[in-house]
């Protein structure tokens, strides 16, 4: 309208609708900057609006597991119990199943590699993570069947398992064939199974799985050498589904794979349309600029990766094979 102010108001834009602009920031950026802005901004990424979704995997595996476990119980405690989505690696124990169990009423989406959970804490808390759709526990080598018995028994809407191992020594020694038969008899409504690299897995069990989770569409048996299946009886017995491995992929379908995957996490995720991020804000005295031994332990010292930088270039005549600007 004619006179009417261009100014906008950013601060008056309601909790839900910050989140989903906040969601194009950085971890950092949301948990260090924003909340500083103004006071509407600090209590919308203080609120439950931009947690609904926390998704750390990436900042998770590159940082000490101390600052791992903090940074999610401050994260999902700001949830306040509206938490759908939790994405992060490397889990270092048991005490944080427990805490994220209290918090996990609307959790759908776990996904969790590489972190050192047992059977005994999944059997204790699986009875609390009944709403789960989609788990990811690919290379968590202290659980076996034990720990997806619980989790099958408990979990009646699962859709999506992620249980790929690691190619080490002893990753090949686990019963896989007890995995394999408890998914057998607990999961029959998944949807999307990954079984990467279980070395002892053997024919008989796969078609138990197969014979069991009637709904099943996409199965990775990459690296699962023991595995022997006839490709004509699959497409007349199971002509939804599609089979990965147990052959390594070519370069050229890996791209594919990793397209499909992506699909298929997306849904049955169940994830939200707010995409929204936790913030700090309110507890920044915990991540004050005069801390600089917790600040740099949290997000890295930028100002010795610059030295880095710069002494790495020292004697090189070549620095431009590689992609890189001259030296200043």
């Amino acid at each position: 309208m004619e006179g009417e102010s261009e100014y906008r108001c950013w601060d008056e834009l309601i909790p839900d609708a910050l989140s989903l602009i906040f969601r194009n920031l950085s971890l950092q950026e949301l948990l260090t900057v924003v909340p500083r802005v103004c006071k509407s901004w600090n209590r919308a990424v203080s609120g439950p609006y931009c947690w609904l979704e926390i998704d750390i995997q990436e900042w998770s595996e590159k940082r000490d597991p101390r600052h791992i476990d903090r940074m999610l119980r401050m994260l999902i405690t700001r949830s306040c119990g509206s938490l759908r989505k939790l994405c992060v690696s490397s889990i270092p124990d048991d005490a944080f199943f427990s805490f994220l169990a209290d918090h996990a009423g609307s959790l759908q989406t776990l996904r969790m590699p590489r972190s050192e959970i047992s059977d005994s804490i999944a059997e204790q808390i699986a009875g609390r993570l009944s709403t789960l759709t989609f788990l990811d526990v690919s290379c968590c080598n202290k659980i076996g069947a034990c720990a997806l018995e619980a989790i099958g028994k408990n979990c009646k809407l699962l859709l999506g398992l992620c249980r790929n191992v690691e190619l080490t020594s002893t990753a090949d020694q686990l019963p896989q064939n007890n995995e394999a038969q408890a998914i057998a008899n607990t999961m029959p409504k998944l949807k999307h199974l990954e079984m990467a690299y279980h070395l002892l897995i053997n024919t008989d069990s796969v078609l138990k799985i197969l014979s069991s989770c009637p709904e099943l569409e996409f199965l990775n048996l990459t690296g699962c050498w023991d595995v022997k299946l006839d490709n004509n009886l699959l497409k007349e017995k199971f002509p939804k589904l599609k089979v990965l491995g147990p052959h390594l992929l070519e370069y050229y379908d890996m791209n594919d794979w990793e397209d499909y995957c992506s699909e298929y996490s997306d849904a049955y995720s169940d994830a939200s349309e707010y995409f929204a991020w936790e913030i700090f804000s309110g507890d920044m005295e915990d991540f004050d600029d005069d801390d600089d031994d917790s600040y740099d332990g949290m997000w890295g010292d930028e100002q010795g990766l610059e030295e880095l930088e710069l002494r790495f270039y020292e004697g090189m005549d070549n620095a431009a094979l590689y992609g890189w600007p001259p030296s200043p």
